[in-house]
């Protein structure tokens, strides 16, 4: 052996020196403060777990059931407090091993491992710390006694020694292991076990096995450490659980697991997240806060089932995004908020209860109720289904019904509860597009925030943006008969104040037509998904291209609104109201009243009931009703009103337009005359005969044209056109007058 030198030998002394009279100094310091030193003011184990505050606010259903979690604290990410039988062994196991082997044998301070360090630092030699899990515990409880960056001062050190040893004496060292797991910081933002174990690995605390457990334990010295050098610590504390860890394998698995970044709760219902979101930004929510929301959980798991089913069938359609939304009806109370179809969605992120989309037909019971209110129209009056054609700034607007047919005199009950277009568009021209927009204004559909004349005659159709919830509310409005208030979000705040926005009479008779099933059979047959069986009223809606699917409707109790389409707003193929939304509308409502009845309401007071009937027979005899002072007991129809019953021109559109297309060959060009009501009328042209049959092909000649159908003598149906692509050969013949 190589004698050692002079001076490495007094190196040695010195630093032994130097050792001893630290660890003297240390213990005297210590024995001083024990003595002297008033007592520490720690907190109890009670309430450090009582003022644990995770970063998310937890809301419940109306029953206390939870229903969502929504991240308010952005410093830190914390979940629920761990209680230690909710830990798995096997991390029991590696943290004692790692931080502190006599957990259970000392009282605050390891002194077998305070003079280990010191000898270890005697000699260079590297060590496992002297600081103990209580130790550390102090750090975290006092502010003053946790270590910033680098290492703890002295009288850090000898603080924390004594309060160590005195928190020991009021605590189980169960209770030091479970706040201890609890409070130590992990990685990055992760704070406590909760959110460390479902962020890294998608699990609670109580199903981590030793290899997590170990990655783990392995962030509490170095949280911010390399991959590779937590997987080194890792396969050292498996190897101290006598594991026979692979340390390859080990690295591959703290890689996988430090890629992760979801911080989910893996127990957590996630029902509401679009609801969630949106009473965010309706209200202050607060880390740690449980508020019991309106929700029902139960109806609104059930909603997301009958989307995801019905949106299921119809992939093939092109269709894969859909809403719900369930109001009270006294209340306001939203009962259920589905924003989208979850993961049948490309868009899943988009609320569709709050998305603006094209309203379609949806509108329609608001312009008849103001026609009803201003005794306008009755619900017998007579409306005309044929082929209109109004002038526009934008155009010429020729609406169509959702059959593509005409129905001739129809009376209001029937144009609204089959949805006409034509009676539509001649309603809003006596109401205005000004004034149906104020009102639609204020019962809540603000997205309409151009003046009436900037949507002109389509708003009857639709042909404005709205939101599922606002649309829904304004139908409640009408199931309420007139009482109109906003959604009501939580139990913990005051309903919203009611206010009346229109009048009892025409919102019960809307209603009573709404809920019509023998009026709505010209369009959508007796039996339908609009069918319940007890009462209630249903508008459907499907607006230009088919991008968007309406089923609007309400019982005595709920109003139901349901919305079909896709968030990127590409047409679905041939779905309709009826296909789309309707199905779901029917389940979602036969749920609502499975042992729920739900009656007629009872005529309010002031409205008139009447027999009625139709001159020419237009409609069918029924008991009719109508606003004090507008009652009639036979309905009288136009002798133009009755040709139109019978029979009528289809094409061309009386004041059409056809221009002449020189890039396309001549032999393709042509305008067909068609026809309904007669099996082979007579066409007559300019005042000739031009041919026979409900459907006649014509070549074009330019200039202004008067086309006649006849059935014999009788003329049926008659109308002005005109052919543009050249001068004109003839005058325009006098209107009103037929030749021949």
């Amino acid at each position: 052996m190589r004698p050692m030198s002079s001076a490495r030998r007094l190196t040695r002394c010195t630093r032994l020196a130097m050792g001893i009279n630290t660890l003297c100094r240390w213990m005297l310091a210590l024995g001083v403060v024990m003595t002297a030193a008033p007592a520490l003011a720690l907190p109890d184990f009670a309430t450090v777990k009582a003022q644990w505050t995770p970063s998310d606010a937890i809301l419940l259903d109306r029953n206390g059931q939870p229903l969502q979690r929504v991240r308010v604290d952005m410093t830190a990410r914390k979940l629920d407090w761990v209680t230690l039988p909710e830990v798995s062994p096997a991390f029991r196991q590696a943290l004692v091993l790692s931080e502190d082997r006599n957990f259970y044998a000392h009282s605050g301070v390891d002194w077998s491992a305070v003079a280990a360090a010191s000898w270890g630092n005697l000699w260079n030699s590297r060590t496992r710390g002297a600081s103990t899990l209580t130790m550390q515990l102090v750090g975290l409880l006092d502010a003053d006694l946790k270590r910033n960056s680098g290492q703890r001062s002295f009288s850090q050190k000898l603080g924390q020694t004594v309060s160590a040893t005195r928190l020991e004496r009021s605590w189980t060292k169960a209770q030091i292991l479970e706040a201890y797991l609890n409070l130590v910081g992990y990685r990055g933002e992760l704070t406590g076990l909760g959110a460390v174990s479902a962020s890294l690995f998608g699990k609670l605390p109580s199903g981590l096995d030793a290899w997590e457990s170990a990655i783990t334990v392995a962030l509490i010295r170095a949280p911010n450490a390399s991959v590779d050098r937590v997987s080194r610590r890792a396969c050292d504390i498996l190897t101290s659980m006598q594991r026979q860890p692979d340390c390859s394998q080990v690295a591959v698995e703290t890689q996988r697991a430090l890629s992760q970044r979801n911080a989910a709760y893996p127990s957590a219902v996630s029902l509401a997240p679009h609801y969630a979101r949106k009473l965010q930004a309706h209200m202050q929510l607060r880390a740690g806060q449980r508020i019991r929301t309106t929700l029902d959980a139960r109806l609104q798991r059930y909603c997301v089932e009958q989307l995801q089913r019905q949106l299921a069938e119809l992939r093939d359609r092109n269709v894969e995004d859909g809403a719900v939304v369930v109001l009270d009806n006294a209340s306001g109370d939203i009962l259920a908020w589905v924003g989208s179809s979850g993961e049948l969605s490309q868009a899943s992120e988009v609320d569709g209860v709050t998305a603006l989309r094209q309203a379609g037909s949806t509108l329609k019971p608001f312009l008849y109720q103001m026609a009803l209110q201003g005794h306008w129209l009755t619900a017998a009056s007579l409306l005309d289904d044929r082929p209109l054609d109004l002038n526009t700034n934008s155009g010429l607007y020729a609406p169509q019904n959702y059959d593509k047919d005409f129905k001739g005199p129809v009376s209001v009950r029937t144009a609204l509860a089959s949805s006409l277009n034509t009676p539509a568009v001649r309603t809003i021209d006596i109401v205005t597009p000004n004034r149906l927009r104020e009102r639609l204004y204020a019962l809540g559909l603000t997205s309409l925030s151009e003046a009436g004349d900037y949507y002109g005659f389509s708003l009857a159709l639709g042909a404005a943006d709205v939101r599922l919830l606002d649309l829904a509310n304004a139908y409640r409005t009408l199931a309420t008969q007139g009482i109109s208030s906003a959604p009501h979000w939580t139990l913990t705040e005051p309903a919203p104040k009611a206010q009346r926005l229109l009048d009892v009479q025409s919102s019960f008779i809307i209603g009573d037509i709404l809920s019509d099933r023998t009026a709505r059979a010209r369009t959508f047959g007796l039996e339908s998904a609009l069918a319940t069986p007890f009462w209630a009223a249903v508008k459907t809606g499907t607006s230009k291209d088919m991008r968007d699917n309406w089923t609007m409707g309400f019982s005595r109790k709920y109003t139901v609104g349901v919305w079909v389409g896709n968030a990127s707003g590409a047409p679905m193929w041939d779905v309709s109201g009826m296909h789309g939304a309707a199905p779901v509308w029917l389940s979602v409502m036969n749920r609502l009243h499975a042992t729920t009845p739900s009656t007629p309401p009872a005529v309010p007071p002031g409205v008139e009931t009447r027999q009625i009937s139709f001159d020419h027979q237009v409609e069918a005899s029924r008991r009719e009703y109508f606003l004090p002072g507008t009652a009639q007991d036979v309905v009288l129809a136009s002798a133009s009103d009755t040709r139109s019953a019978v029979s009528a021109i289809t094409n061309p559109v009386d004041g059409s337009v056809y221009a002449l297309d020189p890039d396309i060959p001549p032999q393709h060009q042509r305008v067909v005359f068609r026809s309904t009501g007669v099996r082979q009328p007579q066409w007559w042209l300019d005042g000739k005969l031009l041919g026979r049959g409900a459907h006649l092909p014509w070549f074009p000649m330019p200039g202004r044209h008067v086309v006649q159908m006849r059935d014999g003598n009788r003329v049926i149906g008659e109308a002005h056109f005109e052919v543009r692509g050249a001068t004109l050969t003839k005058p325009a013949p006098r209107r009103g007058k037929a030749a021949g």
